[in-house]
């Protein structure tokens, strides 16, 4: 199948990796955003779902559909869901069913109709496969929006975003920047000083913001950390947007 999503604005939050925070970010850009607009959130596939008795649901769901204030249900906000915590493709065999990419397309559907601005979240990295045709970078370049990148601030990140940028910009998508999170404030290590320059430096790219480490937040009680929103109140997401 191939894919075509409707056109609409937003965000693709893409990762260097799992556990990098895209959901952090990608709630608290909805937050930030939702305060004047009417912001879908979307994450088309889950891995690692918790089992209920409503069926599988997706953490990561729950908390950008808090934090977009979000009209829709989980089932809509995430169309796909799998309990194994690993690759979409992987799952697929384990779980016996399929990525089913016609329920992906009509929820984003349902979503765009009644939202100024998606913000989409990605899974795992770039690379991560969907299927056995699709990855996530395929996936991104079907929404046609452009892409935040969402980087840790510690040694090893300059290898893994100057990477991740590459494939991005091989795939023709339009990177708007990177997202450094989780940064120590009271860092005395020189690569977590200097790696957001360098990533700006060497990959030509606009650091949107470094955001710090902030241990008042608690995604489970979807509490976002004042120290993360004012970090990144101070982007201009309209211009992004566009």
């Amino acid at each position: 199948m191939k894919l075509k999503f409707a056109k609409h604005k937003g965000l693709f939050i893409a990762g260097t990796d799992t556990e990098v925070g895209k959901t952090l970010i990608a709630g608290a850009i909805a937050k930030i955003l939702s305060q004047k607009e009417k912001i879908g959130v979307f994450k088309p596939v889950a891995t690692g779902c918790k089992k209920t008795k409503k069926g599988l649901i997706s953490a990561d769901a729950e908390f950008l559909a808090h934090c977009a204030n979000s009209d829709f249900g989980l089932d809509i906000i995430n169309p796909v869901k799998f309990k194994m915590p690993a690759a979409p493709l992987a799952c697929e065999s384990v779980e016996n069913k399929k990525v089913d990419l016609k329920k992906i397309t009509a929820a984003y559907k349902q979503i765009c109709r009644k939202s100024d601005f998606v913000i989409i979240e990605g899974i795992g990295g770039a690379r991560v496969p969907i299927t056995t045709d699709i990855d996530v970078l395929s996936l991104a370049k079907a929404f046609k929006l452009p892409v935040v990148v969402v980087a840790r601030s510690k040694l090893g990140t300059i290898n893994h975003t100057l990477l991740t940028i590459d494939a991005i910009r091989r795939a023709g998508l339009l990177l708007a920047g990177v997202i450094i999170n989780g940064y120590d404030e009271m860092t005395k290590d020189f690569a977590e000083k200097t790696n957001a320059k360098l990533i700006a430096k060497l990959a030509k790219v606009r650091i949107i913001a470094v955001v710090p480490y902030d241990n008042k937040t608690d995604m489970k009680k979807y509490i976002i950390g004042q120290k993360i929103l004012k970090a990144l109140r101070k982007a201009d997401w309209r211009k992004i947007l566009k």
